[in-house]
């Protein structure tokens, strides 16, 4: 068997949640150890890692960035090798991006390069963010690359497909989270109480006329409440509901105008239900905006010099907390097909294990391209 694939599958047993990675980041310090150390310096970041290649005459460092973390679903592929923690599955393929840098980075220990190359193996990316804190931290200002890279996989292309674009790839992203309290009762004597899932229904109607009349229409933005949760039984009036979504937008500018029109709404609710409310953005994800001339070069050097397809997609409304580091460092992310029935955070979720060599093979030879250029 491929070893990446082994990697791939034994990575893909031990999904965990945010900074609670401790087996993932076992795993990967056993591997990393049984590699040649001569050129290597390892340093634990929280569950993450930071992993230094020195270079042979280096010029400058070049990043490439992995997620390690997994999502709370149950998995449903019936694979042998499905996850072995109850209600966690890797379902966002960073499993795949985790076989992929090692693969990389392996390649890179036996082929020294000029350069030095920083790998970055990041914690909670699903939430609560590990980018920021990571990128703020002593290890990265002390290593801090000048270029960085990362992919992430996708479903609807195929294998051999790599998607990208200048600009704008990903949006800005938000948690919402917002706690309504009233006066609940008995179900015979609404009058005597003020309901609260009365009051979050008419909040969620409300909330989409934000989108159909606030954001300008060649804009783009999205509210999902994908979770309500209200009341005890029955026959009581709800005292309490919760409801949790997120808000994407394709500008920052139109992020802080949909979070201003949600709490004039909610401040709204609280007078014509008498309740109170509390909202909470939770964590909020900077766009991922590739760097011009690198994804230039990246799509140039790829058409001409490597047999995969690229493709210029469209930007899209995922959320990815590697836009923090694109906000300091140039650089880029793109799409690497994996050809899957199943799109991402879905419990049938089955990437196509072929896509691993193409990604290690694109990277490994432009990262080699990259060495002489400053």
């Amino acid at each position: 068997m491929n070893p990446l694939i082994k990697i791939r599958r034994d990575l893909h047993q031990i999904p965990e949640l945010g900074f609670q990675e401790v087996k993932t980041q076992a795993y990967l310090l056993s591997y990393l150890k049984s590699l040649p150390q001569d050129r290597i310096t390892i340093k634990k970041w929280r569950t993450g890692l930071f992993v230094k290649i020195q270079g042979l005459n280096p010029q400058k460092t070049i990043g490439y960035r992995t997620d390690i973390d997994g999502l709370p679903i149950s998995e449903e592929t019936g694979l042998q090798f499905s996850s072995s923690h109850a209600d966690h599955m890797h379902a966002c393929g960073h499993d795949f991006h985790m076989s992929i840098a090692l693969g990389v980075l392996t390649y890179f220990t036996g082929n020294p390069i000029a350069d030095n190359l920083l790998f970055i193996f990041q914690p909670a990316e699903e939430g609560p963010g590990g980018a920021e804190p990571m990128l703020k931290s002593e290890e990265m200002m002390e290593w801090k690359p000048d270029l960085i890279f990362a992919l992430h996989i996708a479903p609807e292309y195929p294998v051999g497909t790599i998607a990208v674009k200048e600009g704008l790839l990903f949006a800005n992203t938000s948690e919402l989270f917002i706690d309504l309290k009233g006066k609940g009762g008995h179900a015979a004597r609404p009058h005597e109480t003020n309901d609260m899932v009365v009051a979050a229904c008419t909040l969620v109607n409300q909330l989409q006329t934000i989108i159909s009349r606030n954001v300008d229409p060649l804009d783009s933005a999205v509210i999902t409440i994908g979770k309500i949760t209200g009341g005890t039984v029955q026959n009581i009036i709800a005292e309490n509901a919760r409801l949790e979504g997120t808000i994407r937008t394709l500008s920052s500018e139109s992020m802080k105008k949909v979070k201003h029109r949600i709490e004039a709404l909610v401040k709204g609710i609280e007078a014509g239900f008498e309740c109170e409310a509390v909202i909470d953005y939770g964590s909020m994800y900077h766009q991922v905006y590739n760097t011009e001339s690198v994804t230039r070069d990246f799509m140039k050097y790829l058409q001409k010099e490597t047999e995969v397809k690229v493709i210029e997609c469209k930007e899209a409304m995922t959320g990815e907390d590697f836009g923090y580091m694109l906000k300091e460092i140039p650089g880029l992310m793109f799409w690497l097909g994996v050809d899957s029935p199943y799109g991402l955070h879905h419990a049938k979720l089955t990437p196509n294990e072929a896509a691993i060599d193409v990604a290690v093979s694109v990277m490994t030879s432009y990262i080699s391209h990259l060495e002489n250029k400053i």
